[in-house]
């Protein structure tokens, strides 16, 4: 594919971008798609002005976009003036040019997507982080990526600079300093013109961690991001101007991202960010702000549900609730129907491809199944060898549309991309009539409460402790979470097995990796199941059939 010419004066992201043969084939949107008025998709684009200036010059400046938990509201205008400052800090004080990786970090805040923005229209790389995520993972990322920058909320910036990135220019937000980003921005004053990016310039990479447990770094575009709000949320979700978002997944997330930033602001509608989003505290936000649509995994409806069943929560002004980062059960589906009378829209989407890409509402809507392809997109399922398998048949899920995996330099693009699909790495089956039922992932990918975690990684960390010998890491069923992280140990001679050993355990892991990738079992062995060859026989820790002395971590509340 051709490439328009890049604003870019760092090339590296276009530099990086994998060969041309290599991508998958790309789909136009839909002519027949209503797509909004001026979509400027054929001359320079900038999706942050596109989001932010655009929208605000539809529906006038003072709509709302962006409420707190505390109760503080951010208009249009008054976000579009704080984006402005922070974009001449970005440009005039800090030295940011058009290409330069801008990696951001805090918890959910206005402030965050204030700053994501101003990287953006400045014509950066937005490079979104977890607040949880440790030094060794923050150190990976900036390397890959080559970060020179980061805007960081006051309060997360200990890890970052425990990372040690060399030449990395921290910027904290939300501190008492002179060089506080916002206290930078107070003298900057006047609106800023967004850098003319071109569609297919690089506006934000977003990390996911693969098997090996090294991240891989996913390459979008500008077009990319309203492509998503324009397929899945418009003709899927379908918001309305006066909705008001919220939901559990950080902006660190592409879920959260598009759900708590993006989809709003596309449609002139506001969102309430929360730093603290558990499902107690999601409840507590839908009664108290009115909240109308909400964005989390199927983990959480399960709890909510528990907590609904305990104190009366008012959540009248829910309309659509969307489902994503597992697979949703058909009996959450159903418990959460006749408890709410609203339908839950599951979907499947992919950091590799941004967002939902397969999905269902309303009427459309069949539960135990994900969907079908959402308007702009393909589906099929295929076998080992790309060949498509009859309808019924398990196989695995091969998608295209607007968005497709670009990994940033990356062997690993040949095996997510084959001729011309994304294998997103998930076993499905698709039936007679067209929808796709979800049967396993393909890989050793736990998914617990939402979370991808590789299991190697966990392993990895787990033998660099002293007392370790051996490490196996896979998912054990959890009625709660989908699957928790279990552990399987072989200690060094003469260390005790015990609660005292597996807190130790979870402490190291716990303090390297975010917490959410930390063990939950550990079971103690005399040695791993292996074959002949020497290779690890992970099915029989799957079903359970080795172990003893089972350590359950106690910590049992919340999702984290």
């Amino acid at each position: 594919m051709e490439l328009t010419p890049s604003a870019h004066r760092d090339t590296f992201p276009r530099d990086q971008l994998p060969p041309s043969e290599q991508w998958p084939r790309l789909l136009p949107l839909p002519l027949a798609l209503p797509v909004p008025p001026e979509p400027r998709l054929a001359g320079p684009l900038n999706c942050a002005a596109e989001l932010l200036d655009r929208t605000a010059e539809r529906f006038g400046p003072e709509r709302p976009v962006f409420r707190t938990g505390t109760g503080e509201v951010w208009s249009y205008g008054e976000l579009r003036e704080r984006v402005d400052r922070i974009a001449h800090v970005l440009t005039a004080d800090l030295g940011v040019v058009p290409g330069n990786r801008v990696l951001l970090r805090g918890p959910t805040t206005p402030w965050l997507a204030a700053c994501w923005l101003a990287v953006l229209k400045a014509g950066a790389v937005a490079v979104t982080v977890l607040a949880q995520q440790r030094p060794p993972e923050l150190a990976a990322m900036c390397e890959i990526a080559r970060v020179s920058h980061a805007l960081c909320d006051v309060r997360s910036m200990d890890d970052l600079v425990d990372a040690r990135v060399p030449g990395l220019r921290i910027t904290a937000y939300g501190g008492d300093g002179a060089d506080d980003l916002l206290r930078l921005a107070e003298a900057r004053t006047g609106p800023y013109t967004a850098v003319e990016t071109a569609p297919d310039d690089v506006a934000l990479i977003a990390f996911t961690s693969g098997t090996t447990g090294r991240p891989k770094g996913c390459m979008h575009f500008h077009r990319d991001v309203l492509a998503v709000a324009d397929t899945f949320s418009r003709q899927v979700l379908r918001p309305e101007p006066g909705d008001l978002f919220a939901g559990s997944p950080p902006l660190g997330f592409t879920f959260g991202l598009g759900g708590l930033v993006i989809f709003p602001m596309r449609a002139g509608a506001s969102a309430l960010l929360l730093e603290q989003a558990r499902p107690k505290e999601l409840l507590a936000a839908i009664a108290e702000h009115r909240v109308s649509v909400l964005f989390t995994a199927p983990t959480a409806y399960r709890v909510m549900l528990d907590e609904l069943d305990t104190r009366p929560y008012d959540i009248s002004s829910l309309r659509r609730c969307v489902s994503a980062g597992e697979n949703l059960p058909a009996a959450t589906w159903h418990s959460w129907h006749e408890r709410t009378g609203l339908r839950l829209i599951n979907g499947i989407g992919a950091t590799e491809l941004l967002h939902i890409f397969i999905s269902a509402a309303d009427e459309a809507i069949r539960p135990g199944t994900t969907g079908v392809p959402v308007p702009g997109w393909q589906a099929c399922v295929v076998d080992r060898s790309g060949a498509p398998v009859p309808d019924g048949e398990p196989g695995l899920l091969a998608v295209r549309g607007p968005v497709g995996c670009r990994y940033l330099a990356d062997p690993r693009q040949r095996e997510y991309v084959r001729d011309g699909w994304n294998l997103t790495g998930d076993t499905y089956v698709r039936e007679p009539d067209g929808y796709f039922r979800y049967v396993a992932r393909a890989d050793d990918m736990i998914i617990s409460a939402g979370y991808n975690i590789p299991g190697p990684e966990v392993e990895d960390v787990l033998l660099a402790h002293p007392d370790v010998r051996e490490a196996a890491v896979v998912g054990r069923p959890d009625e709660i979470r989908g699957q928790i992280v279990a552990a399987y140990v072989v200690l060094r001679d003469g260390v005790a097995r015990g609660e005292e050993t597996a807190r130790d355990l979870r402490e190291f892991v716990g303090a390297r990796l975010v917490p959410y990738k930390r063990p939950r079992a550990i079971v103690f062995l005399d040695a791993l199941p292996r074959t002949p060859t020497g290779k690890l026989q992970r099915f029989l820790l799957r079903g359970e059939a080795v172990g003893e002395a089972v350590s359950e971590d106690p910590v049992r509340q919340g999702l984290q």
